[in-house]
């Protein structure tokens, strides 16, 4: 009954997550705190609405492609890398298969296992599909943690558009000299849920990543509503 129930069991894990969650939360974030931060810089510096929602605007289109943009090249080259490492290893499985299987067996000893059993583990994984092994093992990859530049670019921006819409319609909705506690309000309530949802998609504490985001967003804001009161201009 014991060893049925272990058989079965499996255990919840998130890092398949890794990637888009990474992108998606750095977009959001992103978005929430960059636009919220330039809106309240621009309205610190006193000009009208019509010019606050002017760079609020700009700064949404920008920030989203910039965004999409960095995580495609970044992600790119990360997958670029991987490419280059895997296409050395499997050369090398061509020239020297048993240094590779030797190199292989020595990793599983540095793990734990003994001698002999590091060498017929490595012998054993090498007969079914060595350039995996030395992939996985050796190179520390594997197709949850393989770079997907697309995926990463499209959450990254797509998450920074939706979250910079937040500082945008309160500065919208606010009247004229309401526009910064609006703005600072929303963006506040914004960041301890989007804390929060991050931490529960990855499972992760809860109040940590919370009080994270709000404490350099509201350093974020602080900041630049002081650059716009001291000079007068937008930030």
């Amino acid at each position: 009954m014991t060893l049925a129930y272990q058989s079965a069991h499996e255990e919840l894990h998130y890092l398949d997550r890794a990637g888009w969650l990474r992108a998606a939360v750095l977009g959001a974030n992103d978005g929430i705190v960059s636009v919220a931060s330039l809106i309240v810089g621009v309205a610190a510096a006193d000009p009208g609405r019509a010019a606050i929602l002017i760079a609020g605007a700009a700064g949404l289109a920008a920030g989203a492609m910039s965004m999409a943009a960095g995580e495609y090249v970044s992600v790119s080259s990360q997958s670029d890398v991987e490419r280059a490492d895997i296409a050395r290893e499997r050369q090398a499985l061509v020239d020297t298969p048993e240094a590779e299987e030797r190199e292989l067996a020595s990793i599983y000893e540095s793990r734990g296992l003994s001698a002999q059993t590091a060498a017929l583990v490595a012998r054993e994984l090498t007969q079914k599909d060595a350039l995996a092994a030395h992939v996985r093992d050796e190179l520390g990859l594997s197709e949850v943690h393989s770079a997907n530049p697309l995926q990463a670019a499209f959450a990254s921006g797509l998450t920074f558009t939706l979250a910079a819409a937040v500082p945008m319609a309160a500065a919208a909705l606010a009247p004229d000299a309401w526009i910064i506690p609006a703005v600072v309000i929303a963006t506040l309530v914004s960041l301890a849920g989007l804390g929060a949802l991050g931490a529960h998609a990855g499972g992760a504490p809860k109040m940590r990543a919370t009080a994270r985001v709000l404490f350099w967003g509201a350093a974020a804001m602080a900041i630049t509503a002081g650059v716009g009161r001291v000079f007068g201009v937008s930030v």
